[in-house]
């Protein structure tokens, strides 16, 4: 566990970043790790999600293990209780203590597109807000999602995720099964580059395919896959660096057909089944992070990937210690 303020979230601090879906933070608080430090995340009395180190100032036991009363959460040591803003609002046993001085650690937090948000600097009001795709957000799309852990490093799930080359070859008898018969053809990619990240096309031949993809800097990924004729079908990832080794993958799909739930367990195992053809692949990288783009061969149609390298490796990967200025 990170105990210094100005060591969390090494390596990806300064942030905003997916680390919940939605429907999965209900009454009781949730622990998450975050490129290896620890948050807990809970409801308030008003139902908004709210986020804290996974510390108590006291004594450094988790909150998590405590439990929310009236919208607070109460540290299951003494007691003591924090509102969503850390504040502690309660110290049993010492009615004059001076709880202003005893505060829990918070994160700004926001709820959008069917995930939770924080962003990744403990204390800092941000002067931006999450960046996601625009067919999250609508009113007429059903949501439905899963979540997966790999044995790998956050940068090589992200890498997958934007790698189109690779479908016929991981996904034969899924998502790649119609790109089989073009391997020995030219495949290219159509990109615009953006503030937030890069969206891009497949081309095939001087053909565009009926798909296309968008990065949204640093982990959030979006498919768009033909549906029937008129419809909106398409699934989000976002690879979350968890403890050491290890990636929490959030796949949150949506589309505008066949809206009742009840179809959500047969669309949940279509994806469940495409990302663990994926898992079995990437789990056999290298465990670090992707190196310099000089220090693997690579090709045209890896270009998605390559820019992601140059600024994950120029913003993120060489951060030293965050110590912003809270806000």
């Amino acid at each position: 566990m990170i105990y210094r303020i100005d060591d969390a979230f090494r390596g990806f601090s300064l942030v905003w970043t997916p680390v919940l879906l939605a429907r999965d933070l209900a009454t009781t608080p949730v622990a998450v790790c975050v490129s290896g430090t620890n948050v807990v995340l809970f409801r308030d009395v008003t139902g908004a999600a709210k986020a804290l180190l996974d510390r108590c100032p006291h004594r450094g036991v988790k909150l998590s293990l405590g439990r929310v009363e009236n919208g607070c959460l109460t540290c299951p040591f003494h007691g003591w209780r924090f509102d969503g803003s850390g504040a502690c609002v309660r110290v049993p046993w010492h009615p004059d203590a001076k709880r202003e001085l005893l505060s829990a650690t918070a994160l700004s937090t926001r709820e959008l597109g069917g995930f939770v948000w924080i962003y990744t600097a403990p204390g800092v009001s941000p002067s931006t807000e999450p960046s996601l795709p625009s067919e999250l957000l609508r009113d007429d799309v059903t949501l439905f999602g899963d979540t997966f852990t790999w044995r790998a490093h956050w940068t090589r799930a992200v890498e997958n995720m934007v790698d189109d080359s690779h479908l016929p070859f991981v996904h034969p008898r899924t998502i790649g099964r119609g790109m089989q018969k073009h391997v020995d053809s030219r495949l290219s990619l159509d990109v615009d580059e953006h503030d937030w990240g890069f969206s891009w096309t497949v081309v095939i031949d001087g053909q565009r395919a009926d798909w296309s993809s968008e990065l949204r800097f640093p982990n959030v990924s979006l498919l768009r896959i033909p549906g029937p004729p008129g419809k909106r079908l398409g699934i989000c990832f976002a690879a979350i660096p968890a403890e050491e080794g290890a990636v929490r993958i959030l796949q949150l799909g949506y589309r505008d057909f066949a809206t009742w739930r009840v179809f959500d367990p047969i669309f949940k195992w279509i994806n469940r089944r495409v990302l663990l053809e994926d898992q079995a692949v990437v789990e056999s990288s290298p465990p670090g992070p992707v190196p310099p783009p000089s220090e693997e061969s690579s090709v045209a149609t890896d270009v998605i990937g390559l820019r992601f390298r140059k600024r994950v490796l120029t913003e993120l990967l060489r951060q030293g210690p965050s110590s912003p200025t809270p806000g």
